[in-house]
């Protein structure tokens, strides 16, 4: 798969361009229910934003795209997300409904383990439509990148995701990210139907193995979903498996010293997304994706800082022994030179070859 369309040349023409809702989350000061935390810190969460954020971290021009309310939080919001880089100018104010926030303990959030309470019902991104929202700028990048979790928010909202996964001529490549959230849908069956639907109309597609419809494998899911030019499917701790055309690429998951299991979804699309646009082989876009995951949950945050583009080219390039001892842990993408020539160093050669050590980072 490449992708086709207008490269980065002019100032309204980016990368990539992630629509979706982004709200402000309270972290909690210390572990325990939420009935016991005493106070939070304020950070920003959103899978789309969470991806523009990180991609141009590591060098690309993003564009996010949402609606936010004419509110103090969503001041932030757009502050926050375009200190990191990402051009905001055609997010939405909406005066007449607020930013949507959210409050979570600090287990992990993949497991049962922990307690999120939202506060969206009814938000200004609830109102992201055909009707308001500028679908000049939201097709105007290379890439335009979406989840599941937009059609979930309101019948306006899914109408938009509607109107932008349809094939149509011209239109940039579709990157859809299942995100099954069935606590966002209202009748449990509608969000395995609608996200099928939505995801036959991308030419990239991110899902868990058994993610949304249980389908028992990677193989399963291609057959199910024949119609994306590329499928990545995640398999958790094994690994992750892409498809592109009739070829399958199956890439192991890194050895992670893992801080917080949050943002590693988003991270890892990010980090495949950011290889697509950089022309790289299958097997490196997996790879990229492993490493802005592990960057991802050696932090506590949502968001990280991604590893320099040198030193994640090397480890991508390792041989798959090499890659197999790779151990990450908290610290290590800001390791830079050292951590990559450690590797290196340890591999033996360009291949690996002769390597009797396990490979760790700082």
């Amino acid at each position: 798969m490449t992708v086709d369309g207008p490269r980065s040349t002019a100032p309204d023409v980016a990368d990539v361009v992630a629509l979706g809702e982004s709200m402000v989350t309270f972290l909690p000061s210390r572990p325990g229910r939420l009935a016991d935390v005493p106070s939070f810190e304020r950070a920003i969460g959103g899978a789309e934003s969470n991806v523009a954020c990180v991609l141009a971290a590591a060098g690309h021009s993003v564009r996010w795209v949402g609606r936010v309310g004419a509110d103090g939080f969503g001041d932030h919001l757009v502050e926050a997300i375009g200190a990191y880089g990402v051009d905001v100018s055609a997010v939405r104010r909406d005066p007449g409904r607020p930013t949507g926030v959210y409050f979570r303990t600090a287990g992990d959030r993949a497991t049962d383990a922990h307690e999120v309470a939202y506060y969206r019902a009814g938000s200004a991104a609830s109102a992201m439509s055909v009707d308001t929202m500028d679908l000049d700028a939201i097709r105007s990048g290379r890439v335009l990148h979406l989840s599941g979790i937009t059609p979930a928010l309101s019948a306006d909202c899914l109408g938009l995701m509607r109107e932008l996964t349809a094939r149509r001529p011209g239109r940039p490549l579709v990157s859809f990210d299942v995100n099954h959230r069935p606590g966002l849908w209202r009748d449990a069956e509608d969000g395995p139907r609608i996200l099928l639907e939505l995801a036959r109309g991308a030419d990239l597609v991110f899902v868990g193995e058994d993610e949304a419809w249980d389908l028992g494998g990677p193989e399963a899911v291609r057959a199910a979903l024949p119609e994306p030019d590329v499928l990545v499917v995640k398999q958790g701790a094994t690994g992750a498996t892409a498809f592109h055309g009739s070829e399958r690429t199956s890439v192991p998951a890194l050895a992670v010293d893992v801080v917080a299991a949050v943002g590693a979804g988003d991270a890892f699309a990010a980090g495949f997304l950011s290889a697509t646009l950089r022309g790289l082989p299958v097997r490196d876009r997996l790879r990229h994706g492993h490493l802005m995951a592990a960057a991802a949950l050696t932090v506590p945050g949502d968001l990280a800082a991604p590893p320099a583009r040198d030193h994640a080219d090397r480890l991508a390039a390792l041989d798959d022994t090499a890659w197999g001892r790779l151990r990450l842990g908290p610290g290590w993408t800001q390791a830079g030179d050292a951590a990559g020539d450690a590797a290196d160093g340890t591999a033996g050669d360009e291949t690996g070859a002769g390597a009797d050590e396990e490979v760790r980072t700082p």
